[in-house]
């Protein structure tokens, strides 16, 4: 009997050891190298939670303001935004407009979309004062880097990024701001950024002149608006630094190609103007998806074969060596193979 419990106590404390090193091992796949502060690209899944609407006021014509208050909050820097998760289940991303050194509450902004997708229409009429959000975040994919000067160009909403960014500069910093919107009532924050430097900010109504706007050598540029805004400023400033809240394109356009689903045995055509998790669902109406904009990761799926158009902005390198986001990305090769 004493062997038996000696050989039970060893078999177990084996299982043990085995499943903790098997958890270890998901968490750095490196191990024990240690795994990276920050994946190569693309950033990990954050935590969820849960905030009060503490305030939902109009900050400009069309734009709402939403003030979410918690307790002892995850830190962020400029730049940074949330996933936040709409009562009817949307998830969509909304710049961090507020003080990040604040751990009680984070404030983001959003302008009605009227032919968008919902959300915004969602977070305008049935997101209220006094109920709770889901919010998943912060995350920075558009962080604010050391340089000798900044020029920044936001194009209405898309000050909302930019805005903790001029707030943060070291006294004595050389930027300028390039501000336009439709007009002047609907710019958000336009009374706060006129006081940060009415000298170094040009407001304009109506299109911008990119052709008067300079750049210093050194200097870092960083856009964020409407896509041809974004569009121009980059073929000006390559270098640019843009926030986009919608996919990627090629500058090849979008092709028609096939995906494979092994596991369900059925080979579907996605067109041009398509995408492979409307054809999918076609097929699969309970694929799970939810942002639509390659940012929250539900429909991620595992590809077997082919060549992947990676569009997102979720994945790790080590996740896109074998996997994809099926709401934006695509084919290179023509044909994917996914395990569906």
């Amino acid at each position: 009997m004493p062997k038996l419990r000696t050989v039970a106590l060893l078999a177990g404390a084996v299982l043990v050891t085995r499943g903790a090193l098997r958890r270890r091992i998901q968490v750095s796949p490196l191990w024990p190298l240690p795994a990276l502060e920050e994946p190569t690209s693309g950033r990990p899944r954050s935590r969820a939670l849960r905030l009060l609407v503490a305030a939902h006021e109009t900050v400009a014509d069309g734009v709402v303001q939403l003030r979410l208050e918690g307790t002892d909050l995850p830190r962020w820097e400029p730049g940074a935004h949330l996933d936040l998760v709409l009562p009817s289940g949307l998830v969509r991303q909304y710049s961090l407009c507020g003080d990040p050194e604040d751990t009680s509450s984070y404030t983001v902004a959003t302008r009605l979309v009227e032919n968008g997708r919902g959300g915004s229409r969602e977070v305008h009429e049935q997101v209220t004062e006094g109920m709770e959000l889901e919010v998943r975040g912060p995350r920075n994919r558009f962080p604010l880097v050391e340089a000798e000067s900044y020029v920044f160009v936001a194009g209405g909403i898309g000050i909302t990024p930019l805005l903790p960014m001029l707030r943060s500069l070291p006294d004595g910093t050389p930027w300028r701001l390039l501000y336009a919107g439709r007009d002047r009532a609907s710019m958000p924050f336009l009374e706060e950024v006129e006081k940060l430097g009415r000298d170094r900010v040009t407001v304009v109504e109506g299109v911008p002149d990119l052709d008067a706007l300079e750049a210093d050598q050194g200097a870092v540029v960083y856009c964020c608006g409407p896509e041809g805004l974004m569009a121009a400023v980059a073929e000006r400033f390559p270098d640019v630094r843009l926030e986009r809240f919608a996919p990627r394109t090629s500058s090849d356009g979008n092709t028609e190609f096939e995906v494979e689903l092994r596991r369900s045995g059925r080979t579907l055509t996605v067109p041009a103007d398509s995408t492979a998790l409307a054809a999918i669902r076609r097929e699969l109406p309970d694929t799970a998806y939810s942002c639509e904009q390659g940012f929250c990761g539900t429909c991620q799926q595992r590809v077997l074969e082919g060549e992947i158009d990676h569009r997102d902005e979720l994945l790790t390198d080590t996740e896109r060596a074998d996997s994809m986001l099926i709401c934006v990305s695509r084919a290179r090769s023509g044909r994917l193979v996914i395990d569906m």
